[in-house]
């Protein structure tokens, strides 16, 4: 069949004008609200160069396969279908047939969409039958030529020949590629090397030499093995995380994209994945959408989208109907300026309409683009933080090895002389020598930094989720811990969202349904059931034809879905005015022309051709004190008979609209007004032709005016009030009047005495530095428009704050991007809002914007709790290597290769598990917030560091030097030397576990184990190492070169005593003041800081000669010197060029 081949061989196309049909009306009864009528009259590059039609469909080099599809009961192959985009080309769409071939030869309705029970294909069409149809709903299609296909699925036929709507997931990095990854650590090599060698010696001494008869035999084969049996697990953790956190990451980001579009089948309106979309569905355009798949226009109202992203064109992009663009290629008219195609990855930014899907997943252009540009996560500015600070000490770390191994190399040297070992003992010596320089590099290379911070944001980022926060921008969640302001919306955010009309005056009547007021007033119930059928039928008329909601069903019941504020009237209007049908009420109408809601305007408007007088009326609805502006007249309630609005009346209704506002409701006015012909001859016209909806807003007739309520959120409240105590400022910023504003911030506890209310026109009047001036106390923003918002953001960002903004709607973008942490809506926030967001609330609820701030923070005490943790350790172990081996006549350290890389592994995989998992606190809200520049490692910190490592150092010093005489041990005897050392590397070990526990805080309070029990991941992994050291001192005499009997009961008391009262030597450090170790540490650190400094650029300098030219970007990231600065208000890192 024709759609098998790569291109038909000879295309048929019916050149002439299509006789008008059903299919050419514009006026469809499931799209009716969104039209008018289309004139062609757009701007695009879309090719209008008429090629033949084989040329126009033939395939590209290398995209053959797309065109071929075995056993395809459809006219088109998915390659032909994307003959329309890239670039778009009204040649192809031609060939096919226009808009109608397209849909013939889908087999899908252009206004009902498909059939939602549809299995397998309904029948089969060729390619000449599609293009040659008139009307989809005349054509005769064969029922016996295609081969009979079971379909245990939905639309099965579909999905296989034109795919499912989503993109391959991203293969996943082997753990083998993550393993290698791992291991190529230039010091993991190094130490490699090193154990090869000393395996290699060890083997030899034990195999390759003559030992004396009954002898033991020799195991020095057994340090090599450990150490490489130490690098294999480090390389193993390292790696098996990195792959759980990949996993973590395909897994939210899946969740990420999965968003709900509207489409039609069978008639009706549906919500459904953006997954489940397929290739002849008719889908919905609204303000603010991000088109899903490639497809072409089908009918609307002044559509125009951004396609920058997809075709790199600035300017918005006018669409016209495909009917209308066919229609006048037929007839011979320049098709230059026509634009029929939807393009996936745009953003709809005016109009609405419908459109007819062609493409989906990899064939789309958005996942061809998708596919080619799949990057990997970049990392987040703590992460680099953190990374340049593991640089510094990696650098100290290593120039402690190197003066270790030159000191040890001369005394090894200068004892040669008179040295009568055999040469393979000597070997053994210098390798000894060689490695313990090595492994003090090993154990100061922080490598557990970054890992800290990755489980730290994988597992916050996780729970996160659980509670209804979705981080798309990693940065993101350690950002909001040092939140300092939020600037929130009210509708949706801090309100419930589900609006209610509680309230009316409609001409001399007027209902209300709130608690009784100083005039009581009649329930809606009671005020409908006196309304004229005249006055029913208008009111009506303005909430159902005016409206983009529409009806659908939820469970069962029918229910309204699009803006909460347009259900709400349409809701009134069903339960009390006698609206049966809203898709029927349409039908019954004759929709004119449609202008969409505009924040601007702050109103939206529909215009319909009244049957009985053969005019047209013009329905308007938005907020009640701008519309009254525009009215010179009012109806008569009961005759809707039109009446002057005098000043008196004015006044009357202004009274109301500020009587509702402090009631905290929003008020909506509808009005109108009758013309004898449409367009009117006073209306002024666009460039594009269309109407000026301005001009019209003039001379209008009042209705009247509705109060909506939307309650404050159960918990809001109580989430203002910790935001507060956590030295957050809450601000917020409405559309609504100053009034409503003012009621719904005080319920919440946002407006407190003393605080500015301002609107957005006055807001817009003030200079720079009067808005700096009233900033501090600016609580409401009431009137605002979004670029009200955006300069609101901009300006406490230009005085060093921290600022979180939520926003749903398309304008909100500029302020979601703009902020340090943007907040957009799950429920209510468009697709345009949730890509410019970093995080997307899915319950729109406050709270889960103090979840945020909770977990924020908890990142960033995880990374501070283990970096407290590791360079303590990182300090005590490298000098007792140092000391230790410097001092020993056999220039063997206390704390061997292998025993160093236990520490190791502990203090960088399982104290990274262990703090990086500790859920927030409701306390961790008690405290103000960090600020950009504060350091990374405070006060508190170094001095619980410094205070730790030099109990740690007193105590192993204690037991290297004055151990034999405070134990009675005789350490000429080899086998109690053994002993005193083992218990050495025990009590060392359980040090660093019970100081795990003091890295739990990090302030200068004393309860440590507060929360513990919520933190399984700490007890198991406690639990873990404990379990380990104990195996390790009783079975793993050999691998560490301990005792082989292991410890007795008086030995394991002196460690574990000695080294638990690390805990009480804590209390004794958070008591110390910190101002006192501030100014000791200034004094006492000055010198050090200037060596280092010294050191760091002598050291800069040497590897940059023997390193070759780089680019200047890399040059300057390599001229960057880490620098530790002291001073009385405390010790920071930074980085000073």
């Amino acid at each position: 069949m024709a759609s098998d081949n790569l291109a038909p061989p000879t295309l048929q196309v019916d050149t002439r004008l299509r006789s008008p049909s059903k299919s050419e009306t514009l006026v469809s009864t499931a799209s009716d609200s969104f039209l008018s009528p289309i004139t062609p009259v757009a701007t695009s590059c879309a090719s209008s160069d008429i090629e033949d039609a084989e040329t126009a469909l033939r395939p590209d080099p290398g995209t053959e396969a797309s065109f071929r599809v075995d056993n395809n009961p459809f006219a088109f192959s998915p390659g032909q279908l994307n003959k329309l985009f890239n670039p778009k080309s009204l040649a192809a769409f031609r060939a096919l047939g226009g808009l109608e071939g397209v849909a013939a030869g889908l087999q899908t309705d252009i206004h009902a969409g498909l059939n939602a029970d549809e299995t397998s294909a309904p029948s089969s069409i060729s390619f000449q039958e599609a293009v040659k149809v008139r009307s989809p709903s005349t054509l005769r299609r064969t029922q016996t030529s295609v081969t009979p296909h079971t379909a245990a699925n939905s639309f099965e036929d579909r999905g296989r020949v034109y795919n499912r709507n989503v993109l391959p997931a991203k293969k996943a990095t082997p753990l083998w590629k993550l393993m290698w990854n791992a291991y190529n650590d230039k010091v993991l090599i190094l130490l490699t090397v090193a154990a090869v060698i000393s395996l290699a010696l060890g083997l030899y001494e034990t195999l390759g030499v003559d030992h004396p008869p009954g002898s033991p035999t020799p195991v020095d084969w057994v340090e090599g093995v450990a150490i490489c049996v130490a690098i294999a697990i480090v390389t193993l953790v390292g790696s098996l995380n990195d792959w759980q956190k990949e996993r973590a990451f395909i897994r939210l980001s899946a969740k990420k994209e999965d968003r709900e579009v509207k489409v039609i089948r069978s008639g009706k309106s549906f919500m459904i994945s953006v997954y489940d979309v397929l290739v002849g569905d008719v889908l919905y355009l609204e303000p603010g959408d991000l088109v899903p798949v490639d497809g072409i226009f089908i009918d609307g109202h002044d559509l125009k989208c951004d396609e920058s992203s997809a075709t790199g064109e600035s300017d918005a992009i006018k669409k016209t109907a495909g009917i209308a663009v066919y229609r006048a290629m037929e007839s011979g008219q320049s098709a230059r300026n026509l634009d029929p195609f939807i393009i996936s990855g745009a953003k709809v930014l005016e109009g609405v309409g419908t459109f007819l899907c062609t493409s989906v997943g990899i064939h789309s252009s958005f996942g061809k683009i998708m596919m080619s540009v799949r990057t990997e996560t970049e990392p987040t500015p703590l992460q680099q933080k953190l990374e340049g600070l593991a640089m510094a000490i990696a650098k100290l770390g290593s120039a402690a090895a190197g003066l270790l191994f030159f000191v040890l190399l001369f005394r090894f040297l200068a004892g040669l002389p008179g040295d009568d070992r055999l040469a393979t003992e000597k070997a053994s010596s210098f390798m000894d020598i060689l490695i313990v320089a090595v492994t003090i590099i090993v154990v100061a290379v922080p490598e557990g930094l970054p890992l800290a911070v990755t489980l730290a944001l994988a597992f916050a980022t996780t729970r996160m989720l659980k509670e209804n926060n979705l981080v798309r921008i990693l940065r993101a969640c350690e950002t909001m811990g040092n939140a300092t302001a939020i600037c929130s919306d009210k509708t949706g955010t801090l309100t419930t969202n589900k609006m209610t009309v509680v309230a009316g005056s409609f001409g001399s009547t007027s209902f209300a349904d709130l608690a009784p007021q100083a005039a009581p007033e009649q329930s809606t119930s009671a005020w409908a059931s006196k309304v004229t059928s005249v006055a029913k039928k208008a009111i009506v008329q303005s909430v159902a034809i005016n409206s983009t909601a529409f009806e659908s069903e939820d469970n069962g019941q029918p229910v309204f879905i699009g803006s909460k504020t347009e259900t709400a009237l349409l809701d009134l209007a069903k339960n009390h005015l006698g609206l049966q049908s809203l898709a029927e009420v349409r039908a019954n109408e004759q929709v004119v022309q449609m202008f969409p809601f505009d924040s601007k305007r702050k109103c939206m408007g529909a215009v319909i051709k009244l049957g009985s007088t053969g005019g047209h009326r013009l329905l308007v609805k938005g907020a009640s004190e701008l519309v009254l502006d525009y009215c010179s007249m009012k109806a008569n309630f009961e005759t809707m008979t039109e009446e002057p609005l005098k000043e008196g009346d004015s006044q009357s209704l202004r009274s109301t609209i500020d009587q509702y506002a402090s009631r905290s409701l929003r008020t909506i006015g509808l009005v109108y007004k009758d013309f004898a012909s449409w367009p009117p001859s006073s209306a002024d016209v666009t460039n594009s032709g269309g109407i000026e909806f301005e001009s019209l807003l003039h001379d209008l007739v009042f209705l009247g005016l509705v109060g909506i309520q939307d309650p404050v959120r159960p918990g809001v409240p109580e989430a203002v009030r910790k935001a507060q105590g956590a030295g957050v400022v809450v601000r917020m910023v409405t559309g609504d009047n100053s009034r409503t504003a003012q009621a719904i911030a005080t319920e919440c506890g946002i407006y407190t005495e003393g605080g500015i209310i301002l609107e957005g026109p006055e807001f817009r009047r003030l200079g720079e530095a009067e808005v700096d001036a009233i900033l501090p106390r600016l609580q409401i923003l009431a009137r605002s428009s979004p670029e009200d918002k955006k300069i609101l953001v901009s300006r406490l960002k230009a005085l060093g704050e921290t600022v979180a903004v939520t926003g749903d709607g398309t304008n909100d973008a500029p302020a979601l991007k703009t902020a340090d942490i943007g907040f957009s809506m799950g429920i209510s926030g468009t697709e345009v809002a949730k890509e410019a967001s970093s995080i997307i609330l899915m319950d729109d609820n406050f709270t889960s914007i103090i979840t945020a701030l909770k977990w924020g923070r908890a990142v960033n005490d995880a990374v501070q709790k283990f970096l407290q943790f590791q360079i303590t350790v990182n300090i005590t172990a490298v000098l007792i290597a140092f000391v230790t081996a410097v001092y020993d006549k056999h220039m063997e350290s206390v704390l061997k290769a292998v025993q160093l890389l236990w520490v190791n592994l502990i203090m960088d995989t399982f104290a990274a598990l262990a703090l990086a998992t500790d859920p927030p606190t409701e306390e961790i809200l008690n405290r103000p917030p960090q600020g950009k520049k504060k350091p990374l490692i405070t006060t508190t910190m170094w001095k619980m560091i410094i205070g730790q490592a030099i109990y740690q150092l007193v105590v192993t010093f204690a037991l290297y030097f004055g151990g034999g005489q405070i134990l009675k041990y005789d350490l000429n005897d080899t086998q109690q030397k053994l002993e005193l050392n083992t218990i050495i590397f025990n009590t060392f070990v359980w040090m660093q576990i019970f100081n795990e526990f003091n890295n739990r805080r990090l302030d200068n309070k004393f309860n440590i184990f507060q929360g513990v029990q919520r933190n399984p991941f700490f007890i198991v992994i406690t639990c873990l190492m404990v379990g380990l050291q104990i195996a390790i001192i009783f079975v793993g005499s050999r691998a560490f070169q301990i005792n082989p009997g292991g410890l007795d009961g008086t030995q394991w008391a002196i460690s574990i005593l000695t080294a638990i009262f690390c805990l009480p030597w804590a209390i004794a450090v958070r008591l110390f003041p910190d101002s006192w170790f501030a100014t000791i540490v200034s004094v006492l650190g000055g010198p050090f800081v200037t060596v280092y400094r010294i050191l760091a650029r002598g050291w800069s300098k040497l590897t940059g000669a023997f390193s070759k030219k780089k680019t200047p970007e890399i040059d300057a990231e390599a001229a960057v010197t880490p620098t530790v600065v002291v001073s009385h208000s405390g010790l920071r890192e930074k980085e000073e060029k």
